[in-house]
């Protein structure tokens, strides 16, 4: 019959609870049960609506500069002046 037998199952559970003891495997349950919480709160956040973030770096690079601030791109001027 395998391991697969229910009996199998009942003798390992039992070992596991004599072993460990029923806090330890209530303390386990709960931390495993908030680590899954957290991971798809995670997950959740991820995938929530809004621009990427190359959308947000072209967006930041075509706003308009202040007056008075050159029109070169700060992206322009470490290229020309790392080719010199």
């Amino acid at each position: 019959m395998g391991l697969v037998d229910w009996k199998h199952w009942l003798v390992i559970l039992l070992v596991v609870v004599l072993v460990f003891g029923t806090k330890k495997l209530k303390g386990l349950g709960s931390d495993v049960g908030e680590t899954i919480k957290g991971f798809r709160a995670a997950m959740r956040d991820d995938h929530a609506p809004g621009p990427s973030p190359a959308i947000q770096a072209i967006e930041t690079a075509s706003t308009p500069r202040a007056a008075g601030a050159s029109a070169t791109s700060t992206a322009e001027h470490s290229i020309r002046s790392a080719a010199e």
